[in-house]
């Protein structure tokens, strides 16, 4: 077996299968968290989606203490926070007290997308008497001046800087995106960058760019690049493309405006027959037995020059998405790797 030139870590969106609730979406969530742990994955991220009925991961800063707190080693951060609904100053509490609670193992992704339609990113807002402009290259400033104590003395809230929870050490955090714009300013601040490969295939000459405009930082000396991408391991290629169905129904129906639950497979198989030209948008999905999967991952991760991978999958049977890390882990040999580590 070659040896690993990238490492692999998770993304979890916490589906919601039909005829279940956020309930059981969450207790799958630390289950597989837990299972990521001992697997020898890197890192697990959680993903912040609003009003969707598929997904239940709302507040990622949430999840990360009880996954925190259920793990040993793996990394938990979030895939990402969508700075411009929040405040910056709240956004650095919030994540030097996760730091507190779990000292050098949290991330803080951070993307500028809304994670949503339009009127529930204005719901989101404290403000309503207006659209809020966007300023997310200030407010990532802002955030990220509380956490290094960077924020010069002429600052409004400079004294602030030394009052957030301390003893944990700072979140690493990320810059998470999918545009141009997420890699000049990843470049420019010196920040690792995450590209969602699984929303945006068309991503490797941003990733070069980034390396190329890279400035190195107190936080990062050389540049960082993962691509998360859409991922799914069975025992045969057939059962893997089987298993894809539900997310492409379940995308299918996001775009037409009308949401719905993770479907069971058999469902979305006829559902996606009846309607062949549903969901044509391109989305690459890397499927198939596990060998077959290593070997597409090897070339998005060629394609990318990523350092890190992060899979991340939709399946409405808990079941099929564990073992789809499973098989990867055992592919890769991630356990003994983690124990050497």
């Amino acid at each position: 077996m070659a040896a690993m030139t990238y490492r692999l870590s998770v993304l979890d969106q916490s589906p919601i299968a039909a005829g279940s609730t956020a309930v059981d979406a969450l207790r799958n969530t630390l289950d597989l968290a837990r299972a990521a742990d001992t697997l020898g994955y890197h890192r697990y991220w959680l993903a912040e989606h609003h009003a969707s009925r598929s997904l239940a991961g709302v507040a990622p800063e949430a999840l990360i203490g009880p996954v925190a707190l259920g793990t040993s080693r793996i990394r938990v951060g979030s895939g990402g926070v969508m700075l411009p609904h929040y405040s910056p100053f709240k956004v650095a509490e919030t994540f030097a007290m996760l730091s507190a609670l779990a000292p050098g193992r949290i991330d803080l992704g951070l993307g500028r997308a809304p994670g949503s339609d339009q009127r529930t990113a204005f719901a989101l807002q404290r403000d309503r008497s207006r659209r809020t402009m966007s300023d997310f290259p200030e407010q990532l400033d802002e955030l990220t001046g509380y956490l290094d104590a960077s924020l010069p003395p002429d600052h409004a809230f400079a004294a602030l800087q030394h009052l957030i929870p301390t003893g944990g050490g700072a979140p690493e955090t990320w810059m998470l995106g999918s545009s141009p714009e997420s890699a000049f300013w990843a470049a420019e601040r010196g920040l690792p960058y995450c590209f969602a490969d699984f929303i945006n295939s068309d991503g490797a000459h941003l990733a070069q760019a980034y390396r190329r405009n890279f400035r190195p930082s107190a936080r990062l000396a050389e540049p960082y690049v993962m691509a998360a991408v859409w991922t799914i391991a069975a025992p045969s290629a057939n059962e893997a493309e089987r298993l894809a169905a539900p997310a492409r129904m379940m995308f299918a129906h996001l775009v037409a405006g009308t949401p719905i639950p993770v479907p069971p497979v058999e469902e979305a198989l006829a559902w996606l027959e009846a309607n062949p030209h549903a969901n044509r948008r391109h989305r690459r999905t890397v499927l198939g037995t596990p060998t077959q999967v290593r070997n597409g991952l090897d070339e998005v991760a060629a394609e990318y020059g990523a350092d890190e991978l992060m899979l991340v999958n939709i399946l409405p049977d808990h079941a099929a998405r564990r073992r789809s890390y499973e098989l990867l882990a055992a592919e890769y040999g991630l356990a003994p790797q983690a124990a050497a580590a």
